[in-house]
């Protein structure tokens, strides 16, 4: 644990129950546990930093699907107008045919 500027590691003379082997397990324990806190700060962190790449990937490939999907509806478009056409065509036959002569 390293000491605040101005202040030292060694405990106060004036620290009420707390002999020096009490003070040096507790000065353990605590760099153990700011080990332990920053090991588990970076394991979050390098979860954290995949899901944002994951969340990239995602936004890329559902723009190109839409656009891909745009694409086929404007493909789509012109075979609706030509089946119209080909009906009344149909229709303008059949009706010529039921005409007397």
């Amino acid at each position: 644990m390293r000491p605040r500027p101005g202040r030292s590691a060694l405990p106060a003379t004036d620290t009420p129950g707390m002999n020096p082997a009490e003070w040096t397990y507790t000065v353990t324990e605590l760099e153990r546990l700011r080990g332990s806190v920053e090991a588990g700060f970076t394991r979050v962190d390098g979860s954290l930093a995949l899901l944002v790449q994951r969340s990239d990937q995602i936004d890329r490939q559902l723009a190109d699907h839409e656009t891909r999907l745009d694409d086929l509806e404007r493909a789509r478009c012109p075979l609706t107008g030509i089946a119209t056409l080909t009906a009344l065509a149909g229709l303008a036959f059949s009706a010529w045919q039921l005409t007397p002569d």
